[in-house]
């Protein structure tokens, strides 16, 4: 019996999503690294151009 072409379709669309998971959550990782940049950005840009200037504290 011939395969039909649901089952093609299965098979394929199923290699297609294992070739994607086999490629790891690249962009998730890029994201993660874009939002931690910004924090650690804004973290710096707060100690140096709010907390420094205004001096110790007496």
């Amino acid at each position: 019996m011939a395969q039909s072409s649901g089952d093609e379709y299965d098979s394929r669309s199923r290699q297609q999503a294992d070739d994607i998971v086999a490629r790891g959550p690249s962009g998730a990782f890029a994201i993660a690294g874009i939002a931690t940049a910004i924090v650690v950005i804004i973290y710096f840009a707060f100690y140096f151009f709010i907390y420094l200037p205004r001096g110790a504290v007496q």
